[in-house]
């Protein structure tokens, strides 16, 4: 205060504005209480960074993003169990041999999938993929790619991707892709499919913008409790937070047969081979980019659900709205 006094700056030096003087602190903690006491103040789950090898919640400030991480990226396919009334004479025909074809390079998040998320503003059309053994000329376009067992069974299989991107999965499958029909995004809200690890019933819902045709498939695997815009997505459709990871980045008991390995490592390696054995798996591959790493140990961490304390303002919003407008402000603009 007095290095500000000597530089000349003007100010109520006697009653300056501290956020540690006792009566500031006493009227936060009436404020609060009433929060709390009115239910504002409530428990819930939320996924942010975390560094399994220091065991803490990581700031976007503390992640470094080193060249050349390379992850097990997959492409899987759900099978659709059914549609809504307004799409059923669309798909129906296809069923029960229609899947929704995704895309992810965090395999190890498939156990906590909730849902798959489609832009009601893309084309999207049921393919049927023939066979690799039915031309000579069939190869993966990447030679470190692995076809998966959905690309050498002989059963005939159909899947849903992002029409735009027929002509890229053809080239990176080695495979020929058959368009049997066309459908608006919009069209797959509400379908179900079958969660390929525990076999419940999941949703097809509409994503945002982030549902691009840049790459994967155009719909996105949907893991609310290991990613911030399937949170985002998951609030809106009232999704189960799934995130079954303890503070050391290992698999808990609600992740079943994976349950106590590791998810950066075995736990990764052992989902990729069971949605394989499950003929789920089309193709696995090596995919380079940037992966956040803790800066302290080095190593990578991984977006995951932990328990935090909210303070919601849904119930005074208005309230806070109109005050507004009995507050003198300095400047008024």
């Amino acid at each position: 205060m007095a290095s500000f006094k000597r530089y000349g700056v003007w100010a109520d030096w006697n009653n300056p504005y501290l956020t540690l003087d006792p009566e500031y602190e006493a009227a936060q903690i009436e404020v609060f209480g009433q929060m709390s006491l009115q239910g504002y103040i409530y428990r819930g789950k939320k996924p942010v960074h975390w560094s399994p090898s220091s065991r803490t919640a990581l700031a976007e400030a503390e992640l470094e993003y080193p060249e050349g991480h390379v992850s097990r990226s997959i492409y899987a396919v759900f099978r659709m169990v059914s549609a809504p009334p307004s799409t059923s004479g669309l798909l129906n025909e296809f069923l029960p041999d229609l899947g929704l074809a995704v895309w992810t390079t965090t395999p190890w998040t498939v156990p906590a999938n909730a849902a798959v998320a489609v832009n009601a503003k893309l084309q999207y059309a049921v393919v049927e993929i023939q066979s690799l053994l039915e031309g000579d000329s069939a190869a993966p376009a990447n030679k470190k790619s692995r076809p998966g067992n959905v690309l050498k069974d002989q059963k005939k299989v159909f899947i849903i991707v992002a029409s735009d991107l027929v002509p890229t999965l053809e080239a990176k499958w080695g495979t020929k892709l058959v368009i049997k029909k066309t459908l608006a995004g919009s069209d797959l809200e509400n379908c179900r499919y079958v969660h390929p690890v525990d076999n419940r019933q999941c949703p097809v819902v509409i994503g945002g913008d982030y549902i691009t045709t840049e790459s994967g498939t155009g719909l996105v695997h949907t893991a609310p409790g290991h990613g911030q815009e399937d949170y985002v997505t998951s609030l809106k459709y009232g999704l189960p937070i799934l995130s079954p990871v303890d503070d050391e980045g290992k698999f808990t008991e609600e992740a079943g047969k994976f349950s106590g390995l590791d998810v950066l490592g075995d736990g990764n390696v052992a989902v990729v081979k069971y949605l394989d054995e499950q003929m789920s798996l089309i193709m696995e591959e090596p995919y380079e980019h940037k992966y956040p790493y803790d800066w302290r140990t080095k190593k990578p961490t991984i977006f995951r659900a932990t328990e935090q304390w909210f303070a919601s303002v849904e119930g005074f919003r208005q309230a806070a709205m109109d005050a507004i407008g009995q507050v003198k402000w300095v400047p008024p603009q």
